[in-house]
């Protein structure tokens, strides 16, 4: 069977997400969540932790990744708390960016898809890049907003980096470049095979909501979070913080 061409001009919502992820199922998306952190704080192992919480509330496959997201152990919350830092703290200081991890989070959200709150503060998109990105509609915009807040905060020069094996990349790279100097924005831009060891193991603060970086990183930013909360004011905010 031939492939289909990807002719999506839009990182939104799945057809399903409106009846998913509907307030009337968030009672149940947080019970599974809250079961899912204490499993998880417990040393039980993620994979299959996920799998018995997701059997025990009837999760559908979509659901399950969500719940997936926004739980952690309540060591590492509180470990991704302590390292967190505010972007009145980096005023004329250099940040690196997980580029797509940021990025494809604020094109969600500028095109209706849904956020997930999750317990250790970040939000965190339904949309991630696998294998192949693709310029949607939203993605100057959201570059632009993400400029144009750093800028407001003072914080440069920034590092982006861009997961190589990822098609279009390349791409990618140029786009950013060339917003980054219509702006006159301090921005590099490079293509690493993989960003995640680089940003882990940075001296620099790190803007990202990969959980992998988070419980390794020295510092970071909140950055998609920050961004979505000042100038998407109407996203698709679902809230699985359990209480």
């Amino acid at each position: 069977m031939p492939l289909v061409p990807d002719k999506r001009t839009h990182r939104g919502a799945h057809p399903e997400d409106e009846y998913l992820f509907h307030s009337n199922m968030w009672p149940t998306l947080r019970a599974a969540s809250g079961d899912l952190c204490w499993l998880l704080s417990h040393g039980y192992a993620s994979p299959s932790s996920l799998k018995l919480v997701g059997d025990r509330y009837s999760l559908t496959k979509r659901q399950r990744i969500a719940v997936g997201r926004c739980a952690c152990a309540g060591e590492a919350a509180a470990r991704r708390q302590q390292c967190r830092v505010e972007p009145e703290q980096l005023a004329g200081r250099q940040l690196w960016i997980d580029g797509y991890n940021v990025l494809t989070s604020i094109e969600a959200a500028l095109a209706g898809g849904v956020i997930l709150a999750a317990r250790d503060g970040c939000y965190r998109d339904m949309a991630s890049v696998h294998g192949s990105y693709r310029k949607v509609e939203e993605t100057i915009p959201a570059l632009r907003l993400l400029g144009e807040q750093l800028e407001q905060w003072n914080i440069g020069p920034c590092r982006w980096l861009l997961d190589s094996p990822v098609s279009n990349s390349g791409r990618l790279k140029a786009i950013i470049t060339d917003v980054a100097a219509q702006s006159g924005w301090n921005w590099d831009v490079e293509l690493v095979h993989n960003p995640d060891t680089i940003l882990a193991t940075s001296e620099h603060v790190v803007a990202t909501s990969d959980s992998v970086i988070l419980d390794q990183c020295r510092q970071w930013l909140n950055l998609a979070r920050a961004v979505i909360t000042r100038h998407v004011p109407d996203a698709n905010v679902v809230d699985l913080q359990s209480s």
